[in-house]
This record gives C-alpha cells, structure tokens and sequence, in this order.
C-alpha cells in the first residue's frame, strides 16, 4: 500500500508531502490543485510504461508544467538559486521511487525541445529515501547498485531512459520488476465517456477482461468476467443499491458483449444505448472497482459528475467496498461524496489555494511525512 506521494515543482503542486491511507479523499475548492494532485500521479505512473517523456511532452513540454511562482514561494520574484524540476515520488510498504524531471540540455532549435531529462531516479525501501535505505541510484547517466557495497553498472542512460524500463542490467531485476508491476497495476478513471457515440455504448468484442479499460468501452466483458469469476454478488449489491430492483447482465451473439438493464414494470431489458449518462456512468464505476482482479490501487477524478445527488450516497458504499480490496483515492469536490467518505474512515486532505503553491489544510510541519528529494 501507497504510504506517501510527494510532487514538487508540478503546477501548483510548489511542495506537496501527502500522507495516504486505504481510503484517502482529497477535496477542496475549484483551483486548490486537486486535478494537479491527480495528473501528478498519472504522470508517475506513466514511468512504468516508459511513457513518461512523452506525457510530459504531450502537456506542452516541461516548461508549461513548472511551478511559475517564485521558487521559495511568496508573491515576490527571486532569482532562482536551485535547479529547475519536477519531481515526483512516492514511498509504500515494500519499495519508494522518485524521479527528478529538469530542462533538457540540448539545442533548444531541436525538434525534442520539450521532452525533459530524467536528472535523478532512486529507489528505496521504507518510508523515505536517504543514504541508509537506497537500493539503486541513477544520476544522470550512471547508475548504481546495492549489493553489499556501491556496484556502478557498465550501463549508461540516455536522458529520455529510465531505470524502471530501460535498465538492462540483469542485478536490478527484482526490484525494478517489483516497482514496474506496482506502477503499472496503478488505475485511473475520470469523465468516462457517456454520449450517444461511447464505446461503451457499442456492443463489443467479448474476451476475458479483469480490468475495465481507462475509456469503459469493455464493460460488457468486464462485467462478465466479474461474474464468471464469482464475483457477481458484490456487484449486483451495488447496482440494486442504486437502483431497487434492477438487474444487468451480458448477452452474447456472435462474439459481441453487450450489457442490458432489467428494471422493475419494464416488459424488455434497456440496452446501453438507451440508459441515462448517470446510470451508465455509475454501471462503468461498479465496473471499475469491483473488478475480478483488484487493481493495487484506484484513482477515481470527480466520479460524482453526471450522477443524479440519489446516487452519491450509493456510490460512497461502493468506494468503501472496494478500499476492502484496493487502496482508493478519490478525487472530489462534491460533499455528498466526502462526508460519508469521512465518516466511514476515509483519509481526507482539504487542499488550499496559497501564493506559496497548494497547501494540505491543518497539515502542520509534524504532520508532514518526512521526505528528501537528495540533490543533483
């Protein structure tokens, strides 16, 4: 389980130090940082993928992700003293990793101008990095190893590579595999697609699917294999919570999934097409995280919109009962989603608009989890 995640320079995120439980929302007002907060993670996990450069690239280069304010805070510029960077990390049981994002050194007339360089990658065992719990060390294009001792490997990484993906070394493996699969079992959902044209709406090829896909269009089979794996109940309790009495399931032809909705008075079963944006959207989210195979952890960004206000206490449920299984984080402004968060022992953090950079309400210097980001 995720025990901190740190960002810094991202944004609005100028220092952020975030302790992270099972369940843990994270709320606050329209500019506080809260979509910051969740492309920061997306960012950080795009590492496992080897898709970090190119996400970076893809927000318009590191340039436009910079914190713009002075360096130190303030509403006063300063000259900067300290590299320009973005760095993002996070500590959990088993293993930490961080990763300094800095301004490329290359010919700024270069066509990968906006691609950053990986400065810096670290990963550790326990709940910060420091010299004590370091595993592997990468600085700029050496990187080394513990094995006992200090092992520099024979390999150099270019700045676009990262330890995670592109480390070949055979001596790093368990770790790095480790730190891949946790990366990579990270998802994230937010604004599933509902208009008339969705994929989800589409009946679609049918295959086992322990996972729904990041857009929702193999919900169908997804859904079907949830049940096949003797997961039905759960999520059946879900939908009748939202809506007493009805039923979904799969119907099959020719290879073809499809989801159909059989509500109480109704003489034939209501295809996707034909469900209310709201109704899907809270079918795609019982998809999400009650899936046959839990995912480490849930990102869920602002899953109240398009919901009808009766479905947000449904929804609360649905979340606690997949923290069972997942560690969640939601991301959320609307309050008849938080306060029952908060009172079934959700984690929650307030963030706050400031001229220093997003601040977390209340969290006081000996709240903040301790972090070191090392140096350059």
């Amino acid at each position: 389980m995720l025990t901190t995640v740190a960002v810094s320079g991202y944004r609005s995120l100028r220092d952020v130090v975030l302790p992270l439980g099972a369940l843990t929302v994270i709320t606050g007002p329209n500019g506080s940082g809260k979509s910051n907060l969740y492309r920061a993670l997306r960012l950080l996990a795009a590492t496992a993928t080897g898709s970090l450069v190119a996400s970076v690239a893809r927000e318009g280069g590191l340039p436009s992700l910079l914190w713009a304010g002075p360096e130190q805070g303030g509403s006063e510029g300063t000259v900067r003293k300290g590299p320009v960077a973005v760095r993002l990390g996070f500590a959990s049981d088993e293993l930490g990793y961080l990763v300094d994002l800095g301004i490329p050194q290359v010919d700024q007339r270069s066509l990968f101008a906006r691609d950053p360089e990986l400065k810096r990658e670290q990963v550790f065992a326990g709940p910060v990095a420091k010299p004590a719990t370091l595993l592997i060390d990468r600085l700029r294009g050496a990187t080394r190893v513990r094995d006992g001792a200090w092992v520099a490997l024979a390999q150099q990484l270019a700045p676009f590579e990262s330890i995670v993906t592109d480390l070949a070394d055979g001596d790093t493996a368990p770790e790095l595999l480790s730190l891949r699969r946790t990366l990579g079992g990270w998802r994230f959902y937010d604004h599933f697609r509902v208009d008339v044209d969705a994929p989800a709406r589409q009946p679609q090829v049918g295959t086992r699917s322990p996972t729904l896909m990041h857009g929702g269009e193999n919900i169908a089979a997804v859904w079907a294999t949830i049940h096949d794996a003797g997961h039905g109940r759960a999520l059946d309790a879900a939908v009748a919570r939202a809506f007493p009495g009805a039923r979904v399931s799969v119907e099959a032809s020719d290879g073809r999934f499809r989801l159909v909705m059989r509500q109480p008075g109704l003489l034939r079963p209501l295809e996707t097409g034909e469900l209310s944006d709201g109704t899907l959207r809270y079918l795609l989210l019982c998809a999400a995280l009650l899936p046959a195979r839990p995912a480490p952890l849930i990102v869920l960004n602002e899953p109240e919109a398009s919901l009808h206000p009766d479905l947000l206490e449904p929804l609360a449920e649905l979340v606690v009962e997949a923290s069972a299984h997942s560690q969640v984080v939601v991301v959320t402004h609307a309050e008849r989603l938080s306060a029952p968060l908060e009172r079934a022992g959700a984690l929650t953090h307030r963030l706050e608009a400031h001229p220093d950079g997003t601040r977390i309400a209340g969290q006081g210097v000996l709240d903040r989890p301790a972090w070191t980001w090392g140096s350059r």
